[in-house]
Parts: structure tokens; sequence; C-alpha cells
């Protein structure tokens, strides 16, 4: 399936962005971003082709044990688009690096908000590469990621209709060290198309299409770093 990012996407709008891709199918793309191709850090563009040579698939992390750190929505009310949205994100963007082999593990476990064809196609989804350099950080410091999303009002967006409704989501993360670490977590924008049967139905998260933001190298904030940094500064 295609797995495609737009640097600088971010400032159009939502209904640009689902007419700019509806005919290429992106947003039905099986995937979602797991950090493996930072195009938007280097410049790359979706034409260039992938920057990473496919390797065998990355197994799946192990079950959650009792300290794992990821995120619990609790009650949702499934007949709120913007609210299923949100706890959709929240859950796919919730990573313990010390469980999860890769980002998406934590999608399947977001799988529950998805309907039955976009859950299907995510269980047969296997990713062809390593997790790359940002997990691979997170995984050093044994990291969770912990996340804030924002709804991102757009105007001319298409209006909600009573079985279809888009919904535009900013998802700024940070990431948690067992060590005492913490830096950058994922920094993305999502647009996302919900669907449901019948009006009054819960709705369910049908596709999604991801901007991921540019962002610098995670900050070593751990204890041993902010020392070395007063000694600097009082030089």
């Amino acid at each position: 399936m295609m797995r495609t990012r737009f640097a600088g996407a971010g400032q159009r709008s939502v209904a640009g962005l689902l007419t700019a891709v509806s005919g290429f199918a992106l947003l039905s793309a099986c995937g979602l971003p797991d950090h493996r191709v930072d195009d938007a850090k280097h410049g790359a563009t979706a034409s260039a082709g992938p920057s990473f040579v496919p390797k065998a698939p990355v197994p799946s992390g192990k079950a959650l044990g009792p300290d794992a750190h990821v995120a619990h929505p609790g009650n949702v009310n499934g007949t709120d688009a913007s609210v299923v949205a949100k706890a959709w994100a929240e859950l796919a963007y919730s990573y313990d690096t010390k469980y999860d082999t890769s980002p998406h593990d934590a999608v399947l476990r977001a799988s529950r908000w998805f309907t039955e064809r976009k859950a299907a196609d995510e269980r047969q989804y296997q990713p062809a590469s390593g997790p790359g350099v940002e997990w691979n950080t997170w995984a050093k410091h044994h990291a969770w990621t912990t996340v804030t999303v924002s709804s991102e009002l757009e105007d001319d967006a298409p209006r909600d209709s009573k079985t279809v409704a888009y919904r535009s989501l900013v998802v700024r993360g940070t990431a948690h060290g067992r060590d005492g670490w913490t830096g950058t977590g994922p920094r993305l924008n999502a647009y996302v198309k919900l669907v449901r049967s019948v009006a009054g139905a819960p709705w369910r998260v049908d596709d999604v299409m991801v901007v991921v933001a540019a962002t610098p190298p995670s900050a070593d904030t751990s204890p041993a770093s902010a020392g070395s940094s007063s000694d600097s500064s009082a030089q």
C-alpha cells in the first residue's frame, strides 16, 4: 500500500488535501507513519521515493506488562466524531518502546476505533524496515510517549453529513525515558475521515492522512546532561 507524507502540507485545508490526494488513494494507505522515513527533516518529496532499503518485516511487539505506559482513553462518546478522532490519535501515538517493536504496535492497539475495512488493512500491513533513528533514540532510553491532541479548525472543511465526517488534528508528543531522559515525541498533523452506517451509530475512523512535522533532535534532559549544561553556562 502507498505510504506518503507531504512536507509543508500543514498550511493546506482539509478539503484541499482530500481533493488533492483522492485520485491516489492516499487516504486509504495501510500503516500509519512509523518514523522510518523522515522526509520533512531531509527535504525529500513524495516523488523522490523511499530513502530506505526494504528489509525483513519488523516483528510485532510484546504483550504489555503491568509497568507499560500507554494511553487509556476511558469512556468515549462514540456518537461525537471529534471525540472519537481524538481518542484514536491519543492511543495510536502512545508508544512504549519497552514493549513495542515499532509504532505500528500502537496503531493496532487503536484499531478499536477503525472501521472493519481499515482494521483489516492494518492487521495485514507489515512494516518493511526498521522504525528509524527517532524510534531508536526512544528505545535506547526504554521510553514511552505521551501526546496532546487538539483540533485544527478549517474554514473550508467539508461539512459533516449524517454518515461522513472529517477532522483535522494536531498531535504533539513527549518521550519519557525510564532512565530519567526526556525528549521530543511524535509531532504531526492527522487528517481523519470518519464514517458510520446510520445517524446515531458510533463513528469509526475509515481513512487517515498524516503530515509529519519537522522537529529538532530530541533534547537530552537527563540529570547528567542537565549538570553538563550548568557547567557550560558558568564558563
